[in-house]
């Protein structure tokens, strides 16, 4: 009873700290998730620079017969801050649920602006397709999915050809991509901390996901919390949908009342999973996909 009793404690303080803190408190999650239903493979190099680094769980269950699908996934923290070890709650409900997941760093202000971090996050998902075969996923089955500035680092590179062309792939060899709370269309720049990543108020061009939804972009899971104060849904979410479904994409599309910003990836962690089912939400998605046909 006594062990009982400290276990909740402990659980009741992390939910606590994580729902009046947000972002500043999502690495404590980690305290309570487990490490049974993952390999770890940790610090690989998938660029030469110290943080072009990634980490993969491998699911421990036996891999299907075509390999595991694969997903990368991109951390948010407005490109100011951000590491990948705080996300092993993110990668072990995926690794759980059968995906193998990736959690890539990129460099982040003030060591780069846009667009080098989206170069950093199109070589960790080349990573992923060069590599999938050897680590056991399904090249044919690999997703990129983001969360806040990380949703926007997936949608650029899931549609706008630029960023995988430059390292020798293509967003048509993704089975889809996930964004979660992701700034699509945000200029101008409201929060300090992410306008001078942009060069505010002098910005670039051709930089806003929103101008890149057409008929050829891959199947499209977007999610948000209806509620968010720091990246509008109905703008941001909501209205890349719509351009995606008028293009003729197919969408999921997800609004989250219980959730927050923080919370709709917090939620992905055991003690958080009653505020939103986003995490079988993604796993439905992720097992919906038709592997991507040869080129």
């Amino acid at each position: 009873m006594t062990h009982t009793l400290t276990r909740l404690f402990a659980l009741l303080t992390i939910m606590s700290s994580f729902l009046t803190a947000g972002c500043s408190a999502i690495g404590t999650l980690n305290a309570v998730t487990t490490t049974s239903t993952y390999t770890l493979s940790a610090n690989l190099a998938y660029g030469t620079l110290s943080r072009q680094k990634l980490d993969i769980y491998t699911p421990t269950a036996p891999p299907p017969a075509k390999g595991w699908p694969v997903v990368v996934f991109i951390y948010g923290g407005s490109w100011n801050v951000g590491e990948r070890t705080q996300y092993k709650f993110v990668a072990e409900a995926l690794a759980a649920r059968g995906v193998m997941t990736l959690v890539a760093d990129y460099r982040l202000y003030p060591e780069v602006r846009y667009p080098d971090f989206l170069s950093d996050s199109a070589q960790a998902l080349a990573y992923s397709m060069d590599h999938a075969v050897q680590l056991g996923g399904d090249p044919k089955r690999v997703f990129v999915m983001g969360h806040s500035a990380g949703g926007y680092n997936a949608a650029m590179l899931a549609l706008d050809a630029r960023w995988l062309t430059a390292v020798g792939h293509s967003p048509k060899e993704l089975a889809g991509w996930i964004g979660l709370a992701g700034p699509y269309d945000f200029y101008p720049i409201v929060n300090p901390d992410a306008q001078p990543v942009f060069f505010h108020p002098n910005y670039p061009e051709s930089s806003q996901p929103i101008g890149f939804a057409s008929a050829g972009a891959p199947r499209s899971f977007l999610a948000a919390a209806v509620d968010d104060k720091l990246v509008n849904p109905q703008r941001n979410t909501v209205q890349l949908a719509n351009k995606l479904r008028v293009a003729g994409v197919p969408v999921t599309l997800k609004l989250y009342s219980h959730a927050s910003h923080a919370t709709l990836i917090g939620a992905f962690a055991w003690p958080l999973r009653w505020i939103a089912p986003v995490l079988d939400d993604v796993q439905a998605f992720i097992v919906a996909a038709t592997p991507v046909p040869p080129n």
